[in-house]
């Protein structure tokens, strides 16, 4: 009997170790292991777009369940800001966020987006650039997985004397860069090329005479204590775009509900880029206010003579996209018609 018992015990423990060992196993394969990616950003740290990239990274790490964990590298320290978009398609970084306008040339139907169509805001900037870009899709971009774009509220005129009409323009040492350069001198001034970093001293010391720039700068980067007054120039408004994108390979590689959860968050974000841009500008237009410096309002006929001086701009840029075979033409139709609604609803 003694026997008998002691069999049984043996085959029970072996049965109850063998199912034992079979839900540990199941549990074992159950769980799948986080997916890590990195994300260059451009902006420093203390930028608050780089905070909204950690939010935005912090949300979908949250709504994963802790499934998709993404480390956030601002400053340009894993790829500079004309490299980002390059980095990611080449596997440097698993995402990136930088300016379509840091590489001329590369995407040469969504420079569209920064021309001086006459932006009212950042947030109409943001949402007409993400609209815009989805909906045309560009072969430009099929290289990477476009999550979204936002833009900065509109380029305006800070300037060391009043400036109310183009007359005034004439010759002045505008600091502007890139596609900037082109507006200031449609507009009759001389543009000055020079890093944004550079732009406080050279205002300060006279070596220009003003700056293209959006107005949140006028406060992070002081510049408004070396202006004297402020042409309200958003008749012409320009934006830069940013985007953010995925390499290709690592999007494919996600499950399906991760990939969800990371286009849920980045439809989100969109909205919340726009509000930041926006409120960056209330900022440096209440720091400028706050410096007693003047603000230059456009008269009707003025903002039209402008409006005219940068036409031949942007009709350049719709022939140019055409000649390349690209919907420039229906681009900048498109991009013209979304401005104008947007500064019918605000009425700016």
């Amino acid at each position: 009997m003694k026997t008998n018992c002691s069999v049984c015990v043996v085959i029970l423990a072996g049965v109850l170790a063998f199912c034992g060992c079979g839900r540990q196993g199941k549990t074992e394969a159950g769980a799948a292991k986080p997916v890590k990616l990195t994300y260059s950003v451009f902006f420093p740290p203390t930028h608050v777009q780089a905070r909204l990239a950690s939010e935005w990274a912090e949300a979908i790490k949250a709504r994963s369940g802790g499934q998709v964990q993404i480390t956030v590298f601002s400053g340009g320290v894993l790829t500079k800001a004309d490299q980002c978009y390059q980095g990611v398609v080449g596997g440097v970084s698993d995402l990136g966020m930088s300016a379509f306008a840091y590489t001329r040339g590369r995407f040469p139907l969504l420079e569209g987006l920064d021309l001086p169509v006459g932006y009212p805001d950042g947030i109409s900037a943001t949402r007409i650039a993400h609209a815009l870009t989805m909906q045309f899709n560009p072969s430009e971009v099929q290289d990477s997985k476009l999550l979204y774009v936002h833009a900065h509220g509109p380029g305006v005129l800070a300037t060391k004397k009043p400036v109310s009409g183009l007359a005034d323009l004439k010759g002045m040492k505008i600091r502007a860069t890139g596609f900037c350069a082109k507006i200031a001198e449609s507009l009759g001034g001389s543009p000055v090329s020079m890093p944004q970093g550079e732009t406080y001293e050279a205002l300060q010391k006279g070596v220009v005479e003003a700056t293209f720039c959006p107005v949140e700068t006028l406060k992070g980067w002081k510049q408004g204590e070396v202006i004297q007054s402020l042409t309200d120039s958003r008749c012409i408004g320009y934006t830069t775009a940013f985007f953010v994108v995925m390499n290709k390979e690592k999007w494919a590689a996600l499950p399906p509900e991760a990939q969800r959860v990371i286009e849920e968050v980045s439809a989100e974000w969109v909205v919340k880029h726009g509000q930041a841009w926006n409120e960056a500008d209330a900022e440096g237009l209440a720091f400028v206010k706050e410096l007693k410096r003047s603000i230059v309002e456009l008269s009707a006929e003025e903002q039209a003579a402008w409006r005219a001086r940068v036409a031949p701009l942007l009709n350049a840029y719709a022939a140019g996209a055409d000649e390349k075979g690209l919907p420039g033409a229906e681009f900048l139709a498109a991009l013209k018609k979304q401005v104008a609604e947007a500064r019918a609803v605000s009425g700016k």
